[in-house]
């Protein structure tokens, strides 16, 4: 008799978890936020050899600079990895040869030279990054 008393106080725990574990799972679905646009607004322009630019917009939750580059579909970007990151040597197909014309890619954050590369220049909200082809002199 003790034992089904014991076995009847566990199965009942054991359903009112259930329960419990339900309504969370269902109140969650309910509150949980919704998709929505990235936090931070920025600008990025690229500046051509030819000194023709093209502006990108784009709201993003990304830390970094490459993180949002990587998520604008019409900008294009390669380059080597090296020991300060990926040097970037092409944007939008257009090469900059340094060994060649002393030609480099020249990033800006708010008309200031960045500071660091690409994968570890910060972001944030309202920046404006200038990416220019340089001929070093």
């Amino acid at each position: 008799m003790e034992k089904r008393r014991m076995n009847k106080k566990v199965i009942m725990s054991m359903i009112a978890l259930a329960a419990v574990i339900t309504v969370m799972a269902i109140g969650y679905q309910v509150l949980k936020p919704g998709v929505h646009e990235g936090a931070k607004n920025i600008n990025i322009v690229v500046v051509s050899e030819d000194q023709s630019e093209k502006e990108y917009e784009s709201k993003t939750d990304a830390q970094y600079l490459q993180q949002a580059m990587d998520e604008i579909e019409d900008l294009t970007y390669s380059g080597e990895e090296g020991d300060y990151g990926l040097m970037v040597d092409t944007i939008n197909g257009e090469t900059a040869s340094y060994s060649g014309n002393g030609a480099y890619w020249s990033f800006f954050v708010n008309d200031e030279y960045c500071n660091y590369g690409i994968s570890e220049q910060p972001i944030a909200d309202g920046d404006i990054f200038k990416i220019v082809y340089t001929i070093g002199e």
